[in-house]
């Protein structure tokens, strides 16, 4: 039996923006609510939330002709704006900050435009440092400090890392590597450099969130990777930041997209439960995840609930947090399904929650 204080979250992060549309939000019942009354109707109690440095900045998720030319989401003011009503709706807040202006993946870290003239990686730890507070500064002037804050998004090839080039698009494709002075490279086959950037910027980070911490009110750091499937690459990756750099969160957090090959529940489980044993201080979280085998598709398989099931055993696991409820790509289908500027909660979507409670 699930707990209170366990997570069962949503990355809702475009809410905000339909919301500015004008989309109505309907349960599976037919009644009209908000997102945050849906959710916490079907169990849910934890949101997450992304944020960027200049979305609107050349390469930056909302630049010119990406096609959010009117509103950059995602930036300081909308998040701060946000965060006031996922505290005000009561729920547990983990805060994502990506250190770009555009989506952070393994794929791609780019360093947002305001740092690109930083020249060596100590400059570049006070700038994040300084972002960090200065974002946690506004959120705590509004009431809405968050409970969790990831250091970065998605890590596992290192953060700040890469620079635009002249064919970059708007999702960060077609990019090149930073100089050796400031960029966050990670690989098995680095040099120590670029991994002791990425400590370096994850330490700094870390102390702005801490700095907002009190004896009511304490926050937890996150660092996000993925590719939870792969226990080699993991421990590596764990091992190189928290073992030989010595700069640890409080929780370790994974994408686990099956659709993604990821793995499956089970085997997120087996991982975690070893790392446990490894790192006796650490909490574990799933970050983002969907359940999906396969682009735009969910087989209704119990998967989705079983994610929660298995990390209720991992020790020391909070939780998970569905990614993007009303959204399907190729990592799976959404929670809630589109009827013109309409959303509609899929019953058969939420039905598998009830298994949990």
């Amino acid at each position: 039996m699930l707990f209170s204080p366990y997570i069962v979250g949503a990355d809702i992060s475009r809410f905000q923006e339909y919301e500015s549309y004008g989309t109505r939000i309907f349960d599976t019942d037919g009644t009209e609510k908000d997102i945050f009354a849906l959710l916490r109707d079907h169990g849910f109690n934890a949101v997450r939330l992304k944020t960027f440095l200049s979305p609107k900045a050349a390469f930056g998720y909302a630049a010119a002709g990406c096609g959010q030319d009117s509103e950059a989401f995602g930036d300081k003011e909308h998040v701060v704006a946000y965060a006031q009503k996922v505290k005000k709706a009561g729920f547990t807040f983990l805060l994502d900050i990506h250190y770009s202006d555009v989506w952070a993946d393994p794929d791609t870290q780019i360093i947002p435009e305001r740092w690109r003239g930083v020249q060596n990686s100590d400059a570049m730890a006070d700038s994040v440092y300084n972002y960090t507070y200065d974002l946690m500064a506004a959120l705590k002037q509004v009431n809405a400090l968050p409970d969790m804050v990831q250091v970065g998004n998605e890590i596992t090839n290192g953060m700040l890392r890469d620079l635009p080039t002249n064919s970059t698009n708007c999702w960060g494709d077609n990019v090149q590597l930073a100089p050796n002075s400031v960029n966050g490279v990670m690989n098995k086959q680095q040099n120590p450099n670029g991994i002791a950037n990425t400590a370096k910027y994850l330490a700094a980070g870390s102390r702005a969130v801490k700095a907002f911490e009190t004896s009511s009110h304490k926050i937890k750091t996150v660092f996000h990777i993925e590719s939870p499937q792969n226990a080699t690459t993991v421990n590596w990756w764990m091992s190189s930041i928290i073992k030989t750099e010595k700069v640890s969160p409080d929780v370790m957090a994974f994408s686990a997209y099956t659709a993604y090959q990821h793995g499956t529940p089970d085997t997120w489980k087996t991982l975690m439960s070893s790392l446990a044993s490894s790192y006796p201080n650490l909490e574990f979280l799933i970050a983002e995840y969907n359940g999906g085998t396969a682009k735009n598709f969910y087989g209704f398989d119990g998967s989705r609930a079983r994610t929660h099931q298995i990390m209720e055993q991992v020790p020391r696991g909070l939780g998970a947090f569905f990614w993007e409820p009303a959204s399907y790509g190729e990592w799976g289908s959404a929670l809630l399904d589109w009827d013109g500027n309409t959303l509609k909660a899929n019953p058969k979507a939420f039905d598998e929650y009830k298994v949990l409670f």
